[in-house]
């Protein structure tokens, strides 16, 4: 029950009724057994400011950001990590004491899709499928955890060169259409799709991989979790590939937010189950 003693969290956007993060986050708020609670706020771009003031007055220890406020919060804010200026996001807001720090938690949401197969991307080369927000966030997890190679392959070129130039001298960005794309999909031990190329409704549309190129042991990541199983992955998966849906790296964003707020690691099964069950019922719902 809801009290004075009640330690408040949220999630900021606009619009905000399609976050998942209330469901995951309560879950993982009863499977502590801990007096939180979290709700979902819409916020207008241009009441950004007076919003983020109005939670750090108001005490609450922390809020997640959502769309379209990642970028534009971090100059509201008192101090960003490493992963948050790499990535030029901020997806979750811890209040320490009055003073509000940025965090990307996307690194480790991802990185927890790898460790569940029993993937490490040191030493490993990698191919990722788009050059967008979430392309940097993959892009700077696969750095970060020394792999050996990245290669960006985007539709077009030029605008992926002038998304990522900050990691110009640490990717190879190319083209789809370029011939050198086989050649890295041939050299690939990690190939995950971070374009939003068969997301529901879109279900039969797909990144433009020749199958042929993959090495059979190459591991298949799609960040897309709506439907669970994309047209890539099943594609894959027809080719005995392993694969990770974009689940994990939700959970995983929202754990790691979770543990930084309450110093508590959270039950993952328990904010993944809550996940799936919001799904279902807003598909069902449309």
């Amino acid at each position: 029950m809801v009290s004075g003693k009640t330690i408040n969290l949220g999630v900021i956007g606009w619009p905000i009724a399609h976050s998942l993060s209330p469901a995951m986050q309560t879950a993982a708020i009863r499977a502590a057994g801990v007096d939180y609670s979290y709700i979902a706020m819409p916020v207008r771009p241009d009441a950004l400011q007076g919003a983020v003031d109005g939670l750090r007055s108001l005490g609450f220890r922390g809020f997640n950001v959502t769309i379209p406020h990642k970028t534009a919060v971090i100059g509201l804010l008192d101090e960003i990590d490493e992963d948050a200026r790499r990535i030029g996001a901020v997806n979750t807001v811890v209040n320490q004491d009055g003073r509000l720090l940025g965090r990307n938690t996307d690194v480790a949401g991802f990185l927890l899709g790898l460790s569940r197969q029993g993937v490490e991307a040191r030493g490993r080369r990698a191919v990722i499928l788009g050059a967008g927000g979430a392309a940097r966030a993959v892009l700077w997890g696969l750095l970060r955890e020394g792999a050996s190679g990245v290669t960006v392959a985007a539709r077009n070129v030029v605008k992926a060169k002038d998304a990522l130039t900050d990691f110009s001298k640490d990717v190879e960005i190319i083209s789809w259409d370029d011939s050198i794309f086989a050649r890295a999909l041939q050299s690939a031990d990690i190939l995950v799709n971070t374009t939003p190329l068969g997301m529901t409704p879109n279900l039969d549309a797909a990144p433009p991989v020749d199958w042929a190129c993959v090495r059979p042991e190459a591991f298949v990541y799609d960040i897309i979790y709506t439907p669970a199983r994309t047209r890539f992955l099943r594609e894959a998966e027809t080719r005995g590939h392993r694969v990770q849906s974009g689940a994990a790296m939700l959970v995983g964003q929202g754990a790691e937010a979770f543990r930084l707020w309450t110093g508590i690691r959270p039950d993952e099964r328990a904010m993944e189950t809550a996940l799936l069950d919001a799904l279902r019922a807003s598909a069902e719902e449309e």
